[in-house]
């Protein structure tokens, strides 16, 4: 069996993420990179299973620049055991990024595409249904569970309305949820042998995906996380704004 899982070059979440003054693109150079939180999900369920089931091979592909090799060796040290960097230094909306995914599919026939549900720079949540769609493969979006049997897969994922279990045939796509698992940390082991792994480059041109861009990004604004407070100084008080606020009484 192999297991293809897509990942993306994210800023790490956790430090400030500022809008440009021009409004023009992002202040990203201070910030470090990361494999989008919720791929990383996907690749330690893809390297659960491998080490589960036997004859499982995990390999982790990327769309960007040279700067992509080290979220990929992340990928590498988790347990992948070959990455795939597709060259590319435009940035690409989801449409585009499935598009050369369905390529890099049809040239590694995996039995099984496992990625993010979305990434959190942008928070599409179109790349996976959008494969799906292109491959015309079974999909199960927002997975917290997933189990091999047989030659099926049966995947819990999360809706509005509960857990919802469905039966996939293989091969198939799945999209993951944060309850699937806890990424593991790389060891220092694991990171000296994702040295040694192999990680191929290949420039998109090559894949003959000609790029449609969709979406076309305006201005980027910083968000105000400020929120105004007032003290008061009982409950009658805090009941009586309540009441004004619902428009209730005189």
């Amino acid at each position: 069996m192999k297991i293809l899982v897509p990942t993306k070059r994210v800023p790490d979440t956790d430090q400030k993420i500022v809008a440009s003054a021009d409004g023009l693109r992002v202040e990203t150079d201070h910030i470090p990179h990361v494999i989008n939180p919720f791929d990383a999900i996907a690749v330690e369920e893809a390297v659960r299973i491998s080490e589960r089931l036997r004859d499982v091979e995990v390999v982790a592909v990327g769309i960007g620049g040279p700067e992509y090799e080290q979220p990929l060796r992340t990928a590498l040290a988790m347990g992948a055991a070959r990455g795939i960097i597709v060259q590319c230094a435009k940035p690409l909306d989801p449409w585009n990024v499935s598009r050369l995914l369905k390529a890099i599919v049809e040239r590694e026939t995996p039995d099984l595409v496992l990625m993010g549900k979305q990434a959190v720079d942008d928070d599409a949540n179109q790349t996976g249904q959008f494969l799906a769609a292109l491959l015309d493969w079974p999909q199960a979006t927002f997975a917290s569970r997933l189990e091999f049997i047989g030659n099926e897969l049966r995947v819990d994922r999360e809706t509005d309305h509960g857990i919802e279990t469905l039966t996939l045939t293989l091969p198939a796509l799945v999209t993951t949820d944060l309850r699937l698992n806890e990424p593991r940390y790389a060891s220092m082991a694991g990171i000296m042998k994702a040295r040694k792994k192999p990680l191929e480059t290949i420039a998109a041109g090559e894949l003959g995906v000609p790029l449609e861009p969709r979406v076309e990004v305006i201005r980027y604004r910083s968000g105000d996380t400020r929120r105004a407070g007032e003290r008061l100084a009982s409950l009658d008080e805090f009941a009586a704004l309540i009441a004004q606020a619902a428009g209730i009484g005189g």
